[in-house]
């Protein structure tokens, strides 16, 4: 990657690693349902009235848009907003690279290598031992913490479902066109759920009581980190090899635990820090690929040179 490329693949990973502070400031102001709601609703309008609807059925973008939207963010709002901390939610949440391989392997029978089941292992050590540490500590109840990991697996089998998408698509799917275009799902399957658990009044109140902060937050993860970011990404995507690009989204829990302690002043014990490094290590051990040089004849004489592959993935979860 060109050294500009470089930077930019740097600067979405530090945007979507801050993004988790503004989440946690927005749902000081919004009840965690509705604030998803307006999230992508804010993500879809007017966007969608500029951007070509993806060649792909209507029933796909159902299939993405509720375990993706209503699912994995609307538990992970409630996961944040009941005390799950946000540099810890960016690190659990990277979870869904080997939830992926996971679902994909029980319902797609893709195989799984040896070192995806290591980074498997490696990475839900880390998640029992977190389990363990919140069960008994103060960064958040254990509840939503389970909430976290579930909003992961969600995200997984969304993942799964970008893939049965793409042998049914008529045509290339730009990711920033499909972003758009599938954030018209949840809204109202979030609206009913959130006038059904938070009531009217909650969501009323919000509403009057509305301030430049939770609006700021909000614009944040609608523009900056879904439509700017997947714009972004889906440029370099275009470019380059897709592993050489995803491995940058292992630097985005990095990012999202330096922003909470920055700007929320979220401490991290030692333990704590352990538990992350496992799960963002069985993450890369698992998602990223590395495979040995291939020999390739240069000349009648027998002189040969050595190139290697270009590691592929891990898909980026955001």
């Amino acid at each position: 990657m060109r050294p500009r490329h470089v930077l930019l693949a740097v600067l979405i990973a530090a945007v979507w690693g801050v993004n988790f502070v503004p989440i946690k400031i927005g749902l000081e102001h919004y009840p965690p349902l509705f604030f998803a709601a307006l999230r992508f609703t804010v993500a879809a309008v007017p966007a969608v009235f500029l951007v070509r609807r993806p060649p792909v059925p209507a029933r796909w973008l159902l299939m993405v848009g509720l375990p993706l939207g209503v699912g994995q963010f609307g538990l992970l709002f409630i996961a944040m907003r009941i005390g799950m901390p946000a540099g810890l939610s960016s690190v659990v949440l990277q979870l869904s690279a080997l939830f992926t391989a996971l679902i994909a392997w029980l319902t797609l029978r893709e195989r799984l290598r040896p070192r995806q089941i290591a980074g498997m292992a490696v990475a839900f050590g880390g998640v029992a031992w977190l389990g363990v540490l919140q069960s008994g500590g103060t960064s958040g109840p254990l509840g939503a913490f389970l909430l976290c990991v579930t909003a992961a697996f969600l995200w997984g089998m969304a993942n799964v479902a970008m893939r049965r998408m793409n042998a049914h698509a008529t045509g290339p799917v730009d990711s920033f066109g499909f972003m758009v275009w599938v954030s018209l799902v949840p809204p109202l399957p979030l609206l009913a759920l959130s006038l059904a658990f938070e009531g009217p009044d909650e969501i009323g109140h919000s509403l009057a009581h509305t301030s430049l902060e939770g609006l700021a937050s909000l614009a944040y993860i609608a523009y900056l980190s879904t439509l700017l970011g997947y714009g972004l990404w889906g440029l370099l995507m275009r470019r380059y090899e897709a592993g050489t690009v995803s491995m940058y989204a292992l630097l985005v829990p990095p990012f999202g635990l330096a922003a909470a302690r920055l700007a929320l002043h979220e401490e991290v014990s030692p333990a704590r820090l352990g538990a992350a490094a496992l799960i963002v290590g069985g993450v890369a051990l698992g998602a990223v690929r590395f495979r040995r040089p291939r020999l390739h004849p240069r000349s009648r004489s027998g002189d040969v040179s050595e190139t290697a592959d270009p590691a592929p993935e891990p898909t980026p979860t955001r």
